[in-house]
């Protein structure tokens, strides 16, 4: 019995321990997530360059071989449309993230029409209502289901040599993140 009470009041402590170790630390670790740190580089739909080290946000483009630009958005009106055309990049990748950084989908130019970036990012319902109406103009464009609003996309371009940067960041410049208006 006395082993069994040490053991209950050994737990209550650590329990209430941990507990108070958790609510002290939150305010730490609250706004540190990806997307709050992609949402504090800028207005959304708008892709926004990182540079070699960490910015004000924390965000870098650790790899010294990409470039990297990263854009938010709210995709509760209207679908998302991005485009870039892959001229001049040896490689380019695309990743769209949801708000707690889970990835949603991603591509690079091996398997993109025409090594060229054309995808719109929409909700299950925006997607039913583009399929129910197809435009012309979309039927090369990839269609991505996001089953939440909002997130952010991480585009990168491949820059092996310093020769090679002025062409990705030309890539990461011209790449437009914006709001499907149709086509």
């Amino acid at each position: 019995m006395r082993q069994f009470l040490y053991a209950l009041v050994t737990g209550i402590f650590g329990a209430v321990l941990l507990h108070i170790i958790i609510i002290l630390g939150v305010p730490h670790f609250t706004g540190q997530d990806a997307y709050t740190r992609v949402t504090q580089e800028g207005p959304p739909f708008v892709f926004h360059a990182l540079g070699s080290r960490p910015d004000k946000t924390g965000l870098a483009g650790l790899d010294p071989f990409l470039k990297v630009a990263v854009c938010h958005f709210d995709i509760t009106r209207q679908p998302l449309s991005l485009v870039a055309a892959g001229d001049g990049v040896d490689f380019w990748s695309v990743g769209i993230f949801d708000q707690d950084g889970n990835e949603v989908y991603s591509m690079n130019d091996r398997t993109s029409v025409a090594g060229d970036l054309d995808m719109l990012v929409a909700t299950p319902v925006q997607v039913a209502q583009l399929r129910k109406t197809p435009i012309a103009a979309l039927a090369e464009t990839i269609l991505v289901e996001h089953r939440g609003t909002a997130g952010y996309v991480v585009l990168r371009a491949l820059a092996a040599q310093e020769s090679a940067w002025p062409e990705a960041q030309a890539f990461l410049k011209d790449a437009e993140c914006l709001p499907f208006t149709g086509r």
